[in-house]
């Protein structure tokens, strides 16, 4: 089966007025979530879900006319205030990937970066046409854990949404984008569909359902440069510094894990 047309999966993370300083690069405020929106809806672009994407592609079922992803990571509380009615304005579906222990209610654990949704407010979402998906448990690396501990990860997000909203999820994203052929056998094996990685390029067939590419949309993200993230163009010079960083930070994360495989081995 021939590859498919690329499709754009914008990835978001907080919508914030005044986001905490350790989200705020990754945040978008209000006014400019909304403005891309009209864009999108200006340009005749056609947004779906991430299982709807995913079982297009594994089926071969047409998607719509330019089809387009809106997703969310962690669960910061700004997606069910100010991103939903946005979302609702336009009638929009979009993917909320949650990690399970910093939603605030009976399964919080600390260490969250700014102000998170409670379930409540998730399942208000889900009722909004807002797939929720997992983004494993207290947010680890999850390349960087034993087999033992990532599964617990994986499986307890799971089980976690299961029992909050009495229905399965069937989507993944990988915290910071960090994967390995480890952690995607892991992740399927687990229960999970498909998974969205980072990637800043677009989502295309042949990446497999395991890896799919995101593009990152933060504060500093112009409407001309948006535009230009929605269409694919000049996608390798915007993010020419964060692939630099990313094979840096790669090569650091590899040498740790033969570290910490070398200090097993002499135990």
């Amino acid at each position: 089966m021939p590859d498919a047309t690329p499709v754009p999966i914008l990835m978001y993370h907080a919508v914030a007025t005044t986001p905490h300083p350790a989200t705020r690069t990754l945040s978008v405020t209000p006014s400019a979530f909304a403005e891309q929106l009209r864009l999108i809806a200006d340009l005749g672009m056609t947004p779906v879900n991430t299982a709807d994407l995913a079982s297009s592609w594994r089926g071969g079922r047409p998607l719509p006319a330019r089809p387009l992803l809106i997703t969310f990571d962690d669960g910061y509380e700004g997606v069910h205030r100010y991103a939903l009615p946005s979302l609702a304005r336009h009638g929009f579906p979009a993917t909320l990937f949650v990690s399970t222990g910093w939603i605030r209610g009976a399964h919080h654990t600390g260490g969250c970066p700014d102000t998170m949704l409670d379930w409540d407010q998730v399942r208000e979402l889900a009722a909004a046409d807002v797939e929720i998906g997992g983004h494993s448990h207290t947010h680890p690396q999850l390349d960087q854990l034993d087999d033992g501990p990532l599964r617990h990860e994986l499986r307890h997000c799971r089980e976690i949404i299961t029992a909050e909203l009495g229905r399965a999820p069937a989507s993944f994203a990988y915290p910071y984008g960090y994967s390995n052929r480890r952690v995607r056998a892991a992740v399927r094996e687990t229960g999970w569909s498909q998974a969205l990685a980072v990637g800043n390029g677009l989502a295309r067939r042949r990446q497999g359902p395991y890896a799919l590419r995101r593009v990152t949309v933060r504060r500093g993200t112009g409407i001309e440069e948006f535009e230009r993230l929605l269409q694919g163009r000049a996608l390798t010079r915007e993010f020419a510094r964060d692939r630099a960083l990313t094979k840096g930070y790669a090569l650091v994360r590899r040498a740790r894990q033969l570290r910490r495989k070398a200090i097993r081995s002499r135990v």
